[in-house]
């Protein structure tokens, strides 16, 4: 379906009509904090972060935009709730995108200076609507908060600022409860060609987050819907990062970056798989291969295993074999294992 939705412009960047899902996260520093701001926004570029939204509640956020942009290298979004005067003052100072809830910003009027303004400049409206502050009407409606209850919020805001003569959208809604929001996107999806950003709310720590995030973006995704995504984490935002990249590319959706593969480990495991694997993957994400790489934890199944990766290692006693691009190269002791790869991967492009 992503093909079908009209293409808009954020910043440098396309979304929809087919273009590659990007990636989106949100500061949790002060926006007024340029350097607080700016820092952040950086670690997430060097993740993979391909759009940024930033809080702006307040005339010295707004004021602090332009500043903010100098620095940064990706499109800034202006998360804007209630004040249509921070919406107006975010496009002012350079807001790639807004977004807004209509039916939170005030009166026609009010919404009417908003769409105007971005008329003006041409910059992006993300309409989002959450179950959360679902209207009274609709939950009266429907019998409670349903996925038929957040569609018709959604296509009503739509509508309201498409009858003001702007139709450069893209829609946002969301929802904790995973299945509500899974049959939310199939149903808007069929109602609307405008890009939709994906992504499960207030899903929870990193533990719990990822699991709901990654069930309800596969889903979503799976079924050719959305065009950004957040994963909603309670944590580091370079964690949401790192998992969105993991489900794009476990879903096929995108390439590069290093997939690590590791064993349960059982009792045949002779050496420390565990904080093997993981210093594996740390250090995995700073090479741009788009390769796999192996880390099993015994001989019984992990040469095997190995050997359908591009690298690999099997665990022995104290010890483990490497094996490259199926073949077994030689043994390495078990501490000389983690530098063992990384003078592989250090040297891989070169081959």
């Amino acid at each position: 379906m992503r093909e079908h939705t009209k293409t808009v412009r954020i910043g440098d960047r396309l979304i929809g009509g087919g273009n590659p899902i990007l990636i989106q996260s949100m500061t949790n520093t002060p926006t007024e904090d340029v350097n607080a701001t700016v820092a952040q926004i950086l670690k997430l570029e060097q993740a993979g972060c391909e759009i940024i939204r930033c809080t702006v509640p307040t005339k010295e956020a707004a004021a602090a935009l332009p500043e903010i942009k100098k620095q940064i290298h990706i499109p800034l979004v202006a998360d804007i709730h209630f004040d249509y005067r921070m919406a107006i003052a975010a496009m002012e100072n350079g807001a790639d995108k807004i977004r807004i809830n209509p039916g939170n910003i005030g009166d026609i009027d009010r919404v009417k200076a908003v769409v105007r303004e971005a008329k003006d400049r041409h910059i992006p409206i993300r309409v989002g609507v959450n179950s959360g502050s679902l209207e009274k009407n609709l939950v009266e409606k429907y019998h409670g908060v349903t996925a038929a209850g957040i569609v018709e919020s959604a296509l009503d805001k739509v509508k309201l600022i498409e009858d003001l003569g702007y139709d450069n959208l893209v829609v946002s809604i969301k929802s904790s409860d995973v299945l509500m929001c899974v049959e939310a996107h199939e149903m808007l999806a069929e109602q609307t060609d405008h890009p939709l950003h994906v992504g499960i709310t207030e899903a929870g720590t990193v533990w719990s987050g990822n699991i709901k995030s990654a069930i309800g973006l596969g889903l979503i995704l799976s079924r050719g819907i959305g065009d950004t995504i957040r994963v909603s984490l309670t944590g580091d935002p370079v964690e949401e990062i790192k998992s969105a990249k993991l489900i794009l590319r476990t879903l096929g959706l995108r390439e590069g970056g290093i997939e690590v593969v590791s064993c349960p480990t059982c009792g045949r495991t002779k050496i420390d798989l565990i904080s093997l694997a993981n210093q594996v993957e740390t250090m995995a994400a700073a090479y741009p291969l788009n390769i796999k790489v192996a880390v099993m934890g015994c001989v019984v199944n992990g040469p095997g295993e190995a050997k359908e990766a591009d690298i690999g290692i099997a665990g022995g006693i104290s010890e483990g074999l490497l094996i490259k691009k199926g073949q077994i190269v030689r043994k390495v002791p078990e501490a000389e294992l983690l530098e063992t790869l990384r003078y592989e991967l250090d040297h891989w492009e070169s081959e």
